[in-house]
C-alpha cells in the first residue's frame, strides 16, 4: 500500500475514535516499524566467516553502507564450515545467495540442485598452507604417508587442495588419511590435541597460534596458486524473479571491495570487529598482504583459475573431462564491464 494511501486509510479509519492527538502519536509509531519495499533486513551466506577473509568485502560492504544505497539491507551473515555446508546455509538465508568453494558450487549442480555461479570470489591461494605441532618431527608433504590429514569439508577448497598437492608430489589420497575436521579453529585444534597429524590453515590463523604449530608446506609451494577458491551462487528461480536484489548484492560487494584496496587498515579493522577478533595488527598486516596478493576478484570470473581448482574434483572421478561451464555460469548479473567479452 503506498504511504499516501495509508496515511488517508489510517485517517478516516482511526481518526475519529482517537482524536487527531492520539492519531498521529499512534500513525509515528507505525511509520517507525513499518517495512516498506526493499528496506528489509536479510541474511547471506559467506563460507567461513569470521574466520577466513572471504569475507572482508561482506563486512566493509555492510558498515559503510554499500548494502542499502545498492537497494538490500543486508544485516547479518551465515556462516559455514566450507563445502556442501555453505551451499545448504545458502539456500536457507534469507536471501538464497552465498559465496561458496567453487568445486561445492560445482558438486551441488551437478547433483541436481538449480543453482547458478554467478560472479567469482577469492581467486588466489597464495596464504593457504598445512600446520603440524610445534615439535612434529614432520618436514614436508612425503612425510604424511600414513597420517591423518584434516581439512575443512567435503567438496570444500582446502579438500581440492590436499588432493591436488598429494598429485603434484607423486603421491595418492590412499596414501594418507584425509579427516574433515571441520572450520579453521577445529583444524588448529585438531593438530594441538594430537587428533591428527596435519591440519589445514592459513598464514592469519598461523600467525595466532605459532607457539603451537608450525608449516609443513605452503600450498603456493606445491602449487599455482592461481585458483578460483569461491564463487558466489543463487537459485536460478530467484535470480530471476529479484534480478534487482542480485546485482545489487554483487554491485556492493565490489564497492567493499574498492573500499578495502583504498583503506586496508580501516577495511582490516572492520572485519575484525565483525569477526569479534581483537588482534587488529594481525587484521591489518594480513589484509596488506592479501592485497599485494590479488586475493580478492571484483566478481569477474576467469575460467583458466576454476578449471585449475576442480582438477580435485577430476582426481576424485566425480568429475570426469572439462567442464561445460555455460551450463553452470549466469554472468548477466555482473555489471556490464565484468562480464566476458566473448
Amino acid at each position: 500500500m503506498a504511504q499516501g494511501k495509508l496515511f488517508f486509510w489510517l485517517r478516516r479509519v482511526l481518526g475519529p475514535a482517537l482524536g487527531r492527538v492520539g492519531f498521529l502519536l499512534g500513525l509515528a509509531a507505525i511509520i517507525a516499524t513499518w517495512q516498506f519495499p526493499g528496506a528489509q533486513a536479510e541474511t547471506i551466506t559467506v563460507t567461513h566467516w569470521g574466520g577466513q577473509f572471504y569475507g572482508v568485502p561482506y563486512a566493509v560492504a555492510m558498515e559503510k553502507g554499500f548494502f542499502k544505497k545498492n537497494g538490500v539491507d543486508v544485516t547479518g551473515i551465515l556462516t559455514a564450515a566450507g563445502g556442501g555446508t555453505a551451499v545448504r546455509n545458502t539456500l536457507a538465508g534469507g536471501i538464497p545467495f552465498g559465496e561458496v568453494s567453487l568445486a561445492a558450487a560445482v558438486q551441488a549442480i551437478n547433483a541436481g540442485q538449480k543453482l547458478i555461479i554467478i560472479g567469482a570470489g577469492a581467486w588466489s591461494v597464495a596464504d593457504q598452507m598445512w600446520l603440524v605441532k610445534k615439535d612434529s618431527t614432520l618436514k614436508g608433504i612425503k612425510d604424511l604417508v600414513g597420517k591423518q590429514v584434516a581439512y575443512t569439508a567435503p567438496g570444500s577448497v582446502s579438500n581440492m587442495l590436499i588432493l591436488m598437492a598429494l598429485k603434484a608430489n607423486g603421491m595418492t589420497p590412499q596414501q594418507v588419511k584425509l579427516v574433515p575436521a571441520g572450520d579453521l579453529g577445529a583444524n588448529i585444534s585438531a593438530v594441538g590435541s594430537g587428533a591428527v597429524d596435519a591440519g589445514f590453515s592459513d598464514e592469519l590463523i598461523y600467525a595466532q597460534n605459532k607457539e603451537l604449530v608450525k608449516p609443513l608446506f605452503m600450498v603456493r609451494d606445491m602449487l599455482d596458486p592461481r585458483m578460483m577458491q569461491t564463487v558466489m551462487i543463487t537459485t536460478a528461480e530467484y535470480a530471476k524473479a529479484h534480478a534487482d536484489v542480485i546485482k545489487g548484492l554483487i554491485v556492493a560487494r565490489r564497492e567493499g571491495l574498492a573500499y578495502a584496496l583504498d583503506h586496508p587498515d580501516e577495511a582490516a579493522d572492520i572485519t575484525a570487529k565483525a569477526y569479534n577478533n581483537p588482534n587488529i595488527d594481525l587484521f591489518r598486516n594480513h589484509v596488506r598482504k592479501l592485497i599485494k596478493l590479488n586475493y580478492w576478484s571484483d566478481g569477474r570470473l576467469d575460467y583458466p583459475s576454476m578449471n585449475h581448482m576442480v582438477e580435485g574434483l577430476q582426481i576424485t572421478g566425480q568429475i570426469k573431462g572439462d567442464v561445460d561451464w555455460p551450463k553452470y555460469v549466469d554472468t548477466s548479473y555482473l555489471p556490464a564491464d565484468l562480464r566476458p567479452t566473448q
